[in-house]
């Protein structure tokens, strides 16, 4: 018997380090297969799709700003990712950004909020010779120290552009606010507020207004409110924007592209935004704060309850709806008549692709919008790079200077 066992083992023996070795290269496989997919390996790389109509204008503008057009390379291993192209701009903003020097200024308002921004000057001569000025609003509780906005500002001086940078109220951890009110999606008045002191201060300049992400909807809110709010207006330019308040966040509702994670973990930032600033928002005699609107924010867990429970009674908005309606661009988008090129990327997960009808429709319709839609970038991403190592100047930054340059 012992000896029928022994031939047994001696016979399967030799066949089991080949079963094993191919269990370790279908490990393998199905690794570099999940790698591939999940990287986006495979898809192509291609120039943004451009919607706009055929005019003598829009074509010398894509003629005169030849990277429109061209091919767009992200990094080659991780590029194609618009989670890790996300990511590393929510953690990094950029890599070896530089710290340019400006002055901060602060602006009282009317109902005792006091407005802060930071004023870089140019570094050089601007090509024409004329005297312009970057009015910049950042994304959604960002200022003019992130890294993102650092580097395009360097960037901006040096092809002779001064920088005016709005920190959204109560963004800033060492700023307290002065009245029990911070930042909206779609408040222009800060903004408002700046815009009017550069334009006082500085009586021969033009601007050209750029807004990131959350900034975007509130530059092209700004400009379509009223039309004296485009005068000396070259031209706009908007990143990543989600156009609808209402619309975008029924999408973060939803679990595909992880949606809804990152609305739990902007929500969780935004609620440390709100915490840092409780004596001033929940503290003040005018405040139309109570304490179980704190209670409320304390288990918050989207921006949607954030919204109905906080950020609506800033302005008095009597329910979520009219909150998003009231703040959204997407209502006076269609009044801008400067120059308009707004910019997404397909694997932005946070804007959702029906999002995206808007720009688009508007771009068919009007004569001075360009819609540029990339394949790949994420939010605010855009970086560049041969392999790994992305470059701290990303394409995002020389779209814009670039398209700046040929008002």
């Amino acid at each position: 018997m012992s000896a029928q066992v022994e031939a047994d083992v001696r016979t399967i023996s030799p066949e089991m380090p080949a079963m094993f070795d191919g269990m370790k290269l279908a490990a393998v496989a199905t690794v570099l297969y999940v790698i591939v997919r999940s990287l986006n390996l495979k898809c192509p790389t291609a120039a943004p799709d451009i919607t706009c109509q055929d005019t003598p204008l829009n074509r010398y503008l894509l003629k005169s700003c030849p990277i429109l057009t061209k091919e767009y390379i992200p990094p080659l291993l991780w590029g194609k990712s618009g989670h890790l192209q996300t990511a590393l701009y929510g953690k990094m903003g950029r890599v070896k950004s530089p710290k340019p020097c400006g002055l901060r200024k602060y602006l009282p308002m009317p109902d005792g909020a006091t407005a802060t921004f930071d004023l870089f000057e140019p570094q050089s001569i601007h090509s024409t010779g004329d005297d312009i000025t970057m009015v910049i609003c950042p994304g959604i509780g960002n200022h003019s120290e992130k890294h993102y906005i650092r580097t395009f500002v360097d960037y901006s001086q040096k092809q002779g552009y001064r920088c005016a940078v709005l920190n959204h109220l109560g963004a800033l951890p060492n700023i307290e606010l002065t009245s029990p009110r911070m930042f909206t999606y779609g408040c222009t008045w800060e903004f408002s507020a700046m815009v009017g002191y550069i334009k006082r201060t500085f009586p021969q300049t033009q601007l050209i207004v750029v807004g990131f992400s959350l900034g975007g909807n509130i530059a092209c809110k700004y400009l379509g409110e009223n039309p004296a709010n485009q005068e000396r207006v070259l031209c706009c330019v908007s990143i990543c924007q989600g156009y609808s308040a209402l619309r975008a966040q029924e999408t973060f509702l939803q679990w595909d592209q992880c949606r809804r994670l990152y609305n739990f973990l902007m929500a969780d930032n935004m609620k440390k935004i709100i915490l840092s600033h409780r004596a001033s928002l929940f503290g003040m005699s005018s405040s139309n704060m109570e304490a179980a609107d704190l209670s409320h924010l304390y288990t918050a867990t989207s921006l949607m309850q954030i919204d109905d429970n906080i950020m609506r009674k800033f302005h008095g908005h009597n329910s979520l709806k009219e909150y998003y309606e009231k703040e959204s661009c997407v209502h006076y988008i269609h009044n801008i008549s400067v120059p308009l090129l707004l910019m997404n990327s397909s694997d932005d997960p946070l804007v959702h692709q029906s999002l995206l009808t808007i720009p688009r429709t508007l771009a068919e319709k009007k004569q001075n919008v360009i819609f540029a839609l990339t394949l790949h970038g994420g939010h605010l991403g855009f970086f560049e790079g041969a392999v790994l190592f992305p470059q701290p100047l990303s394409w995002m930054d020389k779209v814009i200077v670039s398209y700046a340059n040929e008002k």
